[in-house]
């Protein structure tokens, strides 16, 4: 069953029918995190990458800001049986849409903010498709823990 991760979203499956799918991820920052073993996976959908710019909408909206959305991610699958050891970390999104003259570098805020909690949490990244100037769908099979991304009628698994 298809399970929509919206924008400013987290989802969390342990159901092997259930394909976590976010849409429309341009500067956005697309996070798939599963966990083989425990059979448990999860997605985020996260606009900026730090919560200080707003801390009102970081209290209604967490998952809007990567800093926040990321640790509670991880710790959800925590609480639901998945090991640090064990995880498979895809991203994806974080591109330059709308920032042709790259002023704000969003994208590449909330790439380098995902970097830093992963690594100060000694989990690596094992596929990304991240960058450039294109939008992106980023699809987590909960089945298999198979992670695709799509793009202009083109599906790649990272």
């Amino acid at each position: 069953m298809l399970s929509v991760v919206a924008i400013s979203d987290m989802k969390i499956s342990d159901k092997m029918d259930d394909i976590l799918v976010t849409y429309s991820l341009g500067s956005c920052i697309g996070l798939s995190v599963y966990d083989p073993v425990a059979k448990v996976g999860g997605m985020v959908h996260c606009m900026l990458p730090l919560s200080k710019v707003d801390p009102a909408k970081a209290k209604t909206n967490p998952h809007m800001f990567t800093d926040i959305s990321i640790p509670t991610l991880l710790e959800e699958l925590f609480k639901r049986g998945a090991t640090r050891n064990n995880l498979v970390v895809k991203v994806a999104g974080c591109s330059s849409l709308l920032d042709n003259k790259g002023l704000f570098k969003i994208g590449e805020r909330n790439y380098t903010v995902c970097r830093k909690i992963l690594w100060k949490n000694n989990i690596l990244i094992d596929g990304e498709e991240v960058g450039g100037a294109k939008p992106r769908t980023l699809l987590l099979y909960m089945d298999s823990g198979r992670t695709t991304v799509k793009n202009a009628g083109t599906e790649v698994e990272i």
